[in-house]
């Protein structure tokens, strides 16, 4: 997409590269990647930027437009959790990388959350990518180390003592994500707690370190809240729908509140037409739609060639969106001269004072499979998994 960004590192790259760009991500975070780093970031045009930031504003205007109770609908009433927020402190927006039915290249909406991403891991991964190839500082993220750090901790800790505000997950060290938390620890100062290790007297909640009962007033969070009734066995003290003195960073309700729910009701031309499987018109083709539960993660349940055998069966309808297809373009290219995919992220904080979100930094995915997302990717493929995104001139 920026040819001489491209042809540079194409000619700079060599496993050598690649093996210490992972070295320094581990020695940074304490601990190895437990997901695919791609070899390399990709480049793209302050123009495709623009694109991307005008769909993103449109889309938060129209959020901000939603009536409350509209929103309020998204929850499953059995993951309602008291003292919801006016707004959600996290907002990410996923666009793809596709070509329109001009040949032109343009961002489609894939989904959109208020949850947290990886925001500590993408930053040290901008700049590792700068640290190995040099000629890449030219074109990184104007937002410097200490402003990103300034943000997130006013965000995360507010006025707390650190040691009074945790990282909340469940069973974060088997987690895919957990360089991340390690790198929000040593960038916050805080600890990463098991929601198995919480503790709840009365309306406080604590945890234990080094043999001392911590009380917990902030709760940055990490858990997916309707994910934990899959998990066999598991016996907890807190519940999240119970009353209790802390601050969620952001507020659990907003994961169901902005998610695939609102795809329906968003409008612009990068955003993809999408339905409400039990509101699918007749005079639709299925077979120009994927489809999507509501609620999952990293691609779960996601049929990207659905029958109507697959949707008759499904009992639940209003839990399911049919999002129309968009073209994934391989635009790309590696040392060998084949082509990824990709998939862009946009991470925002929302402070609690502010109109709107700032934008933070970005993700990127990329791919030769048929979804991006890296639990897709062959193994034996290059120039796919996680990555980021640099945008710069012609």
């Amino acid at each position: 997409m920026i040819p001489k960004y491209r042809k540079q590192f194409n000619k700079d790259f060599s496993q050598e590269k690649y093996n210490q760009v992972k070295d320094i991500l581990t020695q940074k975070s304490g601990i190895e990647p437990a997901f695919r780093i791609s070899e390399s970031p990709f480049f793209l045009t302050k123009e495709f930027e623009t694109k991307l930031i005008d769909a993103s504003e449109s889309i938060i205007d129209q959020i901000k437009a939603l009536p409350k109770e509209i929103l309020q609908k998204a929850i499953p009433e059995n993951c309602k959790v008291p003292n919801d927020t006016d707004q959600p402190h996290f907002f990410t927006i996923d666009f793809g990388v596709c070509k329109n039915e001009n040949g032109e290249i343009e961002p489609q909406l894939i989904e959109l959350q208020a949850f947290p991403s990886l925001y500590a891991f993408q930053k040290t991964f901008e700049n590792t990518f700068c640290e190995v190839y040099p000629f890449l500082s030219e074109i990184k993220n104007p937002m410097s180390a200490d402003q990103f750090t300034h943000y997130l901790k006013e965000l995360i800790i507010g006025n707390e003592n650190p040691e009074n505000v945790i990282l909340l997950e469940i069973f974060p060290d088997k987690q895919k994500t957990a360089i991340d938390f390690a790198l929000t620890e040593k960038l916050l100062g805080i600890k990463t707690v098991c929601l198995t290790k919480v503790k709840k007297e009365g309306r406080k909640l604590y945890y234990e370190d080094n043999g001392r009962q911590i009380q917990i007033k902030r709760i940055y969070n990490r858990v997916i809240f309707d994910e934990l009734d899959r998990i066999p066995g598991l016996t907890l003290e807190f519940d999240f729908r119970e009353e209790a003195d802390v601050k969620w960073i952001t507020h659990p309700n907003w994961f169901f509140k902005i998610s695939k729910y609102l795809l329906p009701l968003l409008r612009h031309q990068f955003v993809p037409k999408s339905y409400f499987l039990h509101e699918f018109p007749e005079h639709e083709n299925l077979e120009n739609y994927v489809l999507k539960p509501l609620f999952s993660f990293a691609g779960s349940g996601v049929e990207l060639n659905p029958t109507f055998e697959i949707t008759d069966s499904i009992t639940d309808k209003e839990n399911y969106i049919l999002q129309r297809k968009v073209q994934y373009e391989p635009v790309f290219e590696d040392i060998n001269g084949e082509f990824s995919k990709a998939e862009i992220r946009l991470l925002y904080i929302w402070r609690e004072n502010d109109e709107r979100p700032i934008l933070l930094e970005n993700l990127g995915r990329m791919t030769k499979a048929a979804m991006v997302n890296v639990d897709f990717n062959k193994k034996d493929a290059i120039w796919i998994g996680s990555s980021n995104v640099f945008f710069g001139e012609m």
